[in-house]
């Protein structure tokens, strides 16, 4: 069972639905005691750093995050805004804490080619370390959707698991033990999206 959390910034409908093209059970976590009867999470996330904090803080949902995965060792996928979530902090219109699993700021995208307009919007082909079951059976330069204007900036390159080029490299995916998050957004990425997601559900970190 794939459990989503709505903590009132997700895009829990078509995220949804992508587990379910594949096959998947999927529930809506509505509130942190839901998370006990899944076996997999996933954090989504489209908004500004601050408001996304402040709900999951509000609905209870980072200490039952901190339980369930840090302590219990579920996998989770966190996706674009859930993914920036896990950083240590945020720069986007100010300086905010995150959950603090990955020792990364958020921060804003600053493309050398002037050309390149911020947010990021569209596909673009990512660069991913080899070995990571999440991108089995994915090609080298595999494109996928995204919309951003800040990413996550690790300390440790260890956990950077893909990147991109948009003026400059840009953090498209981290993994950390359980965790795993994508920059960009499977569920709209087509057929690769789709077996990412696949990945997901089939993986045992």
């Amino acid at each position: 069972m794939i459990g989503i959390i709505d903590y009132g910034m997700g895009n829990i409908l078509s995220v949804s639905k992508a587990f379910e093209m594949i096959g998947a059970e999927v529930t809506i976590c509505n509130g942190p005691e839901d998370l006990a009867a899944v076996e997999r999470i996933v954090l989504p996330g489209v908004g500004a750093f601050q408001g996304c904090m402040d709900n999951l803080r509000r609905a209870g949902f980072v200490e039952a995050l901190e339980e369930m995965v840090l302590a219990g060792g579920k996998p989770i996928l966190g996706i674009c805004l859930g993914m920036q979530a896990m950083a240590r902090r945020s720069f986007e219109h100010g300086e905010f804490p995150g959950l603090g699993w990955f020792d990364a700021d958020v921060v804003r995208l600053d493309p050398a080619d002037t050309a390149l307009r911020v947010p990021q919007v569209g596909w673009n082909d990512i660069d991913f370390s080899p070995g990571i079951p999440l991108f089995a059976g994915l090609r080298p330069g595999s494109d996928f959707y995204f919309v951003h204007s800040y990413y996550m900036k690790c300390r440790d390159q260890a956990n950077v698991a893909a990147t991109c080029d948009y003026g400059g490299e840009v953090t498209a995916a981290v993994i950390k033990n359980n965790i795993f998050a994508t920059q960009f957004h499977p569920e709209k990425s087509q057929d690769y999206g789709l077996r990412l997601l696949r990945n997901f559900v089939a993986w045992k970190p």
